[in-house]
């Protein structure tokens, strides 16, 4: 985010004596008996936007890589991509938001991981298919700019783009006055990457025999909110400063459901160098079958075995309160799955060791059979 989404005009007005300013009026030129209507009294300040670009520079700073050209405040931000690197690059491209999780960051009054949860929305879509996240464009709009709360959410962006490797090369923050309240925001963001044609990750790579590699979420990222809200903060009556036992580490309600996103852009790019991997398949809206899928062909299955995990507490907890059946939960969450990667049966495990040498939870889930481009979920996850 370099600017804030309008500034006003630099024209001058005229002065009476002393040279204190006078409202401009047509026809006679007296003065107005009415003082003239600013763009604050609208709703906009334009130097509060000013303020929050300032207090961010120190943090966009730090995502900078040396492709990048100028500093902010530009009108464009600029890239010089280094086309000597590849033989015929690509650009991939990704937009996306956070959906109803931004509700509980602004009743909780935490704003600075909202702004991870952005980045990993975007960065692991553009490496599902195998491109390297170059940069990212952010978007914020809210019914009034508050520099702090704005610079809070910038931070989380910019720590985003440090986790996955890619600049934060501008943005947009946007004020709108009678559209939303005062304390109400939203974000979204657009990222670019870059893959060697011959490299793009596509369902035309899976073959039967292949691998189905899973990667532990962080709970449940950023998807599904409206129904976890409507289940536990709703109908459930819970609060947001409850300690939820099961959680562990006297933990809260609150905390839990704003656990950040995990960014998974550089390890999986570390996968894909170490290792035979077919395909990506980020879990995000849809769950483990709405996702997987798309990365399968017509002529194959992808068979995931649930008794090799264990969902994280929360999704006990949102199931059992909302009464909701397995087969909602699963097209609705992640389970406790963030990322699959299926490989060659050969490379299986150098790819978990590359991921577990990286930190990553990762295991074996499931392979590939012959089928007709479906995902099969079969056993039962492990309880207790």
């Amino acid at each position: 985010m370099t600017h804030v989404s309008e500034r006003s005009g630099a024209g001058s007005s005229p002065t009476g004596a002393g040279g204190d300013r006078q409202p401009w009026t047509a026809g006679s030129g007296r003065p107005a008996r009415k003082r003239s209507v600013s763009y604050a009294d609208a709703g906009v300040s334009i130097e509060a936007g000013d303020r929050a670009v300032e207090l961010l520079k120190s943090k966009v700073k730090q995502t900078r890589r040396p492709e990048v050209m100028g500093d902010l405040g530009g009108f464009a931000g600029l890239f010089r991509l280094d086309t000597t690197k590849y033989k015929n690059p690509i650009l991939a491209s990704s937009t996306d938001g956070v959906g109803t999780k931004l509700v509980i960051a602004q009743q909780l009054g935490i704003h600075d991981t909202i702004g991870i949860d952005l980045v990993a929305m975007v960065v692991d879509d553009l490496v599902a298919c195998g491109a390297e996240p170059l940069f990212l464009l952010d978007y914020i709009a809210c019914g009034e700019v508050v520099p702090d709360r704005v610079a809070e959410i910038g931070a989380g962006i910019a720590d985003g783009c440090r986790y996955a490797g890619c600049a934060l090369l501008g943005g947009e923050t946007a004020e709108h006055p009678g559209v939303l309240r005062p304390d109400e925001y939203d974000v979204s963001a657009t990222g670019v990457g870059v893959v060697e044609e011959s490299e793009i990750l596509s369902p035309d790579r899976v073959e039967v025999g292949d691998v189905v590699i899973a990667m532990r979420s962080s709970g449940l990222h950023s998807n599904g909110y409206s129904l976890v809200r409507h289940v536990l903060l709703g109908a459930g009556r819970m609060r947001l400063d409850v300690v939820i036992e099961d959680f562990g580490r006297q933990r809260t309600l609150g905390e839990e459901l704003l656990t950040p996103t995990k960014i998974y852009a550089q390890d999986c790019l570390k996968l894909i160098a170490e290792a035979d991997v077919r395909a990506i398949a980020h879990v995000t809206g849809g769950g483990i079958p709405g996702n997987l899928v798309r990365v399968l062909p017509e002529h194959v299955d992808a068979v995931v075995n649930r008794s090799t995990w264990k969902p994280q507490p929360v999704f006990d907890l949102v199931q059992s309160k909302g009464r909701i059946e397995d087969p909602e939960m699963e097209a609705t969450f992640n389970m406790g799955v963030g990322m699959f990667a299926i490989v060659s049966a050969e490379d299986a495990d150098r790819a978990l060791a590359t991921l577990t040498g990286r930190g990553v939870d990762a295991w074996q889930a499931g392979e590939i059979i012959e089928g007709s481009g479906h995902v099969q979920m079969i056993g039962h996850h492990t309880r207790g």
